[in-house]
């Protein structure tokens, strides 16, 4: 060993790359336990020598932007979420549930890339060439310029690299990629680690727009190790139930876009295709008015969806009623129904209540509480709301409705789409302009109330009316 180097002892963890100068049971960063063994390595002391540059520093202005401007991925909904399209260079990770269509969506974007005439590398490391090809058959996706090579060893992938060049590469995935030479399995941390660097680097490099593919924890997150989302200049969480076809893209980093976007898709036997408008997936149309439902506007990024909310009650002799959702947070009903025998005088503590979401939404957003009592007083009552109404409105514990966000977005959609009347939450303050009662946009009422009370009084879904 020479003097400009010494040896020290670090404890790494092997689930997730986190590393610390002593032994401990239980890791700093996943918390898992046992994970954490010991792993010398050589630091090196003294001063970096200067070394030559790549190209001189210039002033930001007379950097070019020509050669990273952006190209459809001839998907409009992928390239609503990255921010434009594919950008050279970028590298690209896409994460999500085994069996929801991550390889899919990236042989449509293959296939589309390769009709542009641009050159596509897919690399595949889960499957076999043949049934990828099966695959693209049924999804129509055969291209000349679409080739295919299924690898597991990364020196083998930077060879096709070499010898293709293409404009697109997709590598499915990065989890089964190894570099001979990096201790640990494929998909450990420190393979992980070094295939995803050395891909990175390619791209840079040689300008290529490279899409890796990840794989999920039990928990939803992106398995390897934390430092896979700082290389890579795009994260993607793809996402969907496997009961339904109905798929979403949400962008969790993007350094050339906007990370509040989400692109909607639907799954099928055919292939993925493109939702320009989900809205009619989440909202089930009655010939009739029937008690127990309403429509809430919830905003899924910059996009207004309408998502209907049902409700059931009924009487029973339980001691504990029962309390089922589906697509809607379980103590926010709880919430809710607390919040309805306050200060609505809606006692529920001898009924069932089960409240779902048509089509398998799920509603995070505060501003769909309201429509979950509209339904609740509906459904015990058995009054049906007026119709073409929307309900919007976050509720606090004292019964109050507060003012949601991106409030004009979301009426112009339902406005669009039929409805004549929004109970919104009312504006407060001296600086409020318009009528405190109601005012108009696009043809459609807005009503304005302050309290989920008046909502129910308004839309006569209290008792007695």
């Amino acid at each position: 060993m020479t003097k400009s180097t010494r040896t020290r002892t670090t404890y790494r963890c092997s689930e997730c790359g986190w590393e610390t100068a002593k032994w401990v049971g239980r890791c700093g960063e996943c918390q898992a336990w046992g994970s954490v063994a010991e792993a010398a390595s050589v630091a090196p002391a003294g001063r970096t020598a200067l070394a030559a540059v790549t190209s001189p520093a210039v002033p930001i202005g007379q950097v070019p932007v020509e050669d990273a401007a952006f190209r459809s991925s001839g998907i409009p909904e992928l390239d609503r979420v990255l921010g434009g399209g594919l950008v050279p260079g970028a590298a690209i990770l896409l994460a999500g549930e085994p069996g929801v269509g991550k390889s899919t969506l990236l042989l449509e974007v293959a296939a589309q890339t390769a009709r542009t005439r641009h050159r596509t590398l897919y690399v595949t490391g889960e499957e076999s060439a043949s049934q990828v090809r099966l695959r693209a058959d049924r999804t129509h996706a055969i291209h000349d310029e679409l080739y295919l090579a299924a690898e597991t060893d990364l020196g083998a992938v930077l060879t096709h690299i070499e010898e293709v060049r293409p404009t697109l590469l997709v590598v499915d995935s990065v989890q089964t990629i190894s570099a001979s030479g990096v201790e640990g399995v494929p998909g450990g941390v420190t393979q992980v680690r070094e295939v995803a660097a050395a891909l990175v680097r390619m791209a840079k490099t040689r300008n290529i727009t490279t899409v890796l593919v990840g794989h999920v924890t039990k928990d939803g997150s992106i398995a390897g190790p934390r430092v896979l989302e700082h290389v890579v200049d795009v994260v993607l969480h793809f996402e969907g139930d496997r009961n339904s076809r109905f798929r979403m893209v949400r962008a969790m980093k993007n350094r050339f876009g906007p990370v509040d976007e989400v692109g909607c898709f639907d799954l099928s036997s055919e292939g993925i295709t493109a939702v320009t408008d989900p809205t009619g997936l989440f909202v089930e149309h009655h010939s009739t008015q029937v008690p127990g439902t309403c429509v809430a506007v919830t905003m899924e990024g910059r996009r207004p969806l309408l998502a209907e909310v049902q409700a059931l009650v009924t009487p029973t002799a339980a001691e504990r009623p029962r309390r089922t959702t589906s697509g809607v947070d379980s103590s926010r009903l709880s919430m809710v129904l607390a919040v309805l025998q306050q200060h609505c005088g809606i006692r529920l503590h001898n009924h069932d209540v089960f409240v779902s979401t048509v089509g398998g939404a799920k509603l995070v957003d505060p501003a769909s509480d309201l429509a979950i009592p509209v339904a609740v007083a509906g459904a015990c009552f058995d009054v049906a709301a007026p119709a073409g109404v929307v309900a919007m409105g976050e509720i606090g514990l004292a019964g109050e409705l507060r003012r949601v966000r991106d409030l004009p977005q979301r009426l112009a959609e339902a406005s669009r789409l039929g409805f004549r009347v929004a109970v919104v939450p009312g504006e407060r303050g001296p600086s409020k302009s318009r009528s405190p009662e109601s005012w108009t946009v696009d043809g459609m009422r807005v009503l304005d109330v302050q309290d989920v009370a008046s909502a129910l009084r308004l839309l006569r879904l209290t008792k007695g009316d």
